[in-house]
């Protein structure tokens, strides 16, 4: 087995090692905040519902031309609440996804799949304006965060929980917070059908006696990767503009597999092998 995995993609690896590294990069990565927003970077990420796309798709399947720009959603019910600084509950994150897109942007922006509608990258409970520290009865805010693959910008919406309100938009560009496991899963997917994903695939087979297919068959962690002049080839050089991914992959029930050497634009939904 040993001989086999060498010539390979990168070698299944011992599981400490590439954890280790995938831990140092990853704890550096923070998602930067909005006026009054919580700097830890999609913290609920995994929590976030997937229901926005679907919800607002669905109510463009009629004349386009009968949908009119610029109307923001009508809230839903507040369902469960939290109070001060509880962490946000199911139900305000629900509420607080749908309340930050308004249509038009909905229709100009673009997820990590290219379909209608920014990436939700996660919800996060803001901190209270510098007068309200003290406040017990200040407003609960969430702040929302997106990436816009059509532009590569990350949009933040920090909502009144309160008022139902959007009371703060950031847009930045060149601002790469941590991946969300949608993006994860589709960078998998884009490396197991790439020419350069055989390695990959080779050292799953060797490891598993199976052929790899789907992102589904692996545990993958990833970290944003930013071009290094000298480092890569010229595809890369636009990374840190363009959202591009280093994968760490895992056999579900078995070892690391070391990928490092391979990175994925996600904006271009290119592969290339680092040569630095």
């Amino acid at each position: 087995m040993r001989t086999t995995v060498r010539r390979h993609l990168g070698k299944v690896v011992a599981g400490t090692a590439i954890a280790v590294a995938a831990t140092a990069v990853m704890v550096g990565i923070t998602l930067p905040g909005t006026a009054g927003a919580d700097d830890t970077g999609g913290g609920r990420s995994g929590q976030a519902t997937g229901q926005v796309a679907g919800q607002v798709t669905g109510q463009q399947q009629g004349d386009p031309a009968a949908v009119r720009p610029g109307v923001v959603e009508e809230a839903p019910a507040e369902g469960t609440k939290g109070k001060g600084r509880d962490p946000l509950t199911d139900d305000e994150i629900t509420r607080v996804e749908k309340i930050a897109l308004d249509r038009q942007q909905f229709n100009a922006s673009e997820d990590v799949d290219g379909d209608r509608g920014p990436q939700r990258l996660g919800v996060d409970l803001a901190e209270p304006a510098a007068d309200e520290v003290d406040d017990p009865d200040a407003p609960r805010r969430a702040v929302v965060s997106f990436y816009d693959y059509k532009d590569d910008s990350l949009l933040t919406r920090t909502v009144n929980l309160d008022t139902g309100k959007v009371e703060d938009t950031g847009t930045q560009h060149g601002v790469q917070p941590p991946l969300s496991a949608a993006e994860q899963s589709e960078a998998a997917s884009l490396l197991i059908a790439d020419p350069l994903g055989a390695g990959l695939k080779a050292d799953f087979k060797d490891a598993t006696g199976k052929e790899l297919s789907s992102p589904d068959q692996l545990q993958i962690a990833a970290m944003v990767y930013r071009a290094v002049p000298g480092a890569e080839p010229a595809v890369l050089d636009q990374c840190g503009q363009h959202r591009c991914v280093r994968l760490l992959p895992k056999v579900k029930n078995g070892p690391w597999i070391d990928a490092r050497s391979l990175v994925i634009d996600l904006s271009t939904r290119k592969v290339a092998r680092l040569t630095g």
